[in-house]
């Protein structure tokens, strides 16, 4: 190990920007290095699909902390900077720009990256991703009121989009390879829910649809589906997932199965290496499984526990997963985990207007919320499941009953 003690931190995300602030608040008192791949000091993620995308927030107001507070407290921030290889025996790590450094301590905040469309066409001017702040830059320059841009995947990331690109008055095609959007992730209810507002707000929706190559010549120009159909596209967004980036937690020797595995202190099985955020694996006990989350949420509640860790101060890591999507004026909040639901209640109207809840359970215990413009019925069940109170669905169903009454 080092003399010195230095905690490098490799990533500058949610999860590594909040591990080097909670260090700091938690005494550490040495040395802090975050290196980062981004050209920008760290920033949020989620407006990236909204309010930056359509010229609402500025990039200071996008930065999680500003500049100052990095040089305040004493971090070192490297940008455009890719670490290459560590060496967990001496401790010391390379970057491709020939830097080596040591570390007492080294936190792996990689983050995950975009799935790659691969069709003939795909790497034409005008087919973008959607997952930094540079991504959003390149789709702003194709941006035009009228013009036509088809988005690729019906998940979070492609339905905040399409809600984006509309509002800037654009025309929006999304092409979703299953049979509903949001299929993985909800239950039919809400993806029908969110297939007609999208359709009211003059999205056109394809199901079931697969493309067979990307036209065009100096830039993208039409998307050939595989049954021959043609869409103009002036714009390419790509949504159909994202990889975890363990590239570096293999080329240790970890294991990185999904993701790089922790404990609930959000170590790694290499002493004093802890990983954090979308690149971690982790065990929940609210759903006595292993899973990988991306989500604010999870980023900087994890990167709390390895700050507290690494500074003496071990607390095992226990928090309910919960997300957020807006799109138009949509706000969906969702609580726990839905995963291996048997049964979907749901309080409201669905088929109509624009607010309701759905609630996910097994075997008769509730899982999660999916609340669309139901901030209440969110907090209060976000707390209920923390808690591992149970529901009654007849009574959840009915909305007559006093919302807190049909827990117990």
């Amino acid at each position: 190990m080092p003399d010195l003690q230095h905690c490098i931190i490799v990533g500058g995300s949610h999860a590594g920007a909040q591990v080097a602030a909670s260090l700091r608040q938690e005494g550490w008192e040495d040395g802090i290095t975050m290196i980062s791949t981004e050209s920008v000091l760290p920033y949020h993620r989620p407006p990236l699909s909204k309010g930056f995308l359509h010229g609402g927030k500025s990039d200071d107001e996008l930065l999680i902390r500003p500049a100052d507070f990095y040089t305040k407290q004493g971090i070192e921030v490297r940008l455009n900077t890719r670490v290459t290889r560590v060496d967990p025996v001496s401790r010391m790590l390379s970057c491709d720009n020939g830097a080596q450094l040591a570390y007492s301590h080294l936190v792996l905040a990689t983050g995950a990256d975009v799935r790659r469309l691969s069709v003939p066409g795909s790497e034409l001017p005008g087919v973008c991703y959607l997952r930094g702040r540079d991504d959003v830059m390149a789709i702003r320059r194709h941006l035009r009121p009228g013009g036509h841009a088809v988005i690729v995947g019906g998940g979070y990331i492609g339905l905040e989009t399409a809600a984006s690109l509309r509002k800037q008055g654009m025309e929006v095609t999304v092409l979703e390879a299953q049979s509903r959007v949001l299929q993985r992730v909800t239950a039919a209810q809400v993806s029908e829910f969110y297939t007609r507002v999208h359709r009211e707000e003059g999205v056109e929706i394809l199901l079931e649809a697969s493309i067979a190559r990307i036209a065009g010549g100096d830039a993208v120009e039409a998307v050939v589906l595989s049954d021959g159909r043609i869409l103009p596209a002036d714009l390419v967004v790509v949504g159909i997932g994202v990889l975890a980036n363990v590239e570096l937690a293999r080329q240790m020797g970890l294991e990185t199965d999904n993701g790089i595995r922790v404990d609930e202190h959000a170590r790694t099985a290499l002493d004093d290496v802890y990983a954090v955020g979308d690149c971690s694996l982790h065990y929940n006990p609210y759903y006595d499984t292993w899973v990988r989350l991306e989500s604010v949420q999870n980023a900087t509640d994890q990167a709390r526990t390895a700050a507290l860790a690494i500074s003496g101060k071990p607390s095992s890591y226990k928090a309910l997963p919960w997300f957020w999507s807006d799109q138009y004026d949509l706000k969906l909040q969702i609580a726990g985990l839905s995963s291996g639901y048997d049964q979907v209640v749901i309080r409201g109207d669905s088929r109509r207007g624009r607010g309701f809840s759905a609630f996910y359970l097994r075997e008769g215990r509730l899982l999660a919320v999916d609340a669309v413009n139901r901030p209440k019925e969110f907090t209060f069940t976000k707390r209920f499941l923390a808690e591992g109170r149970s529901a009654d669905p007849q009574r959840l169903a009915d909305e007559s009953v006093d919302f807190k009454a049909c827990f117990s």
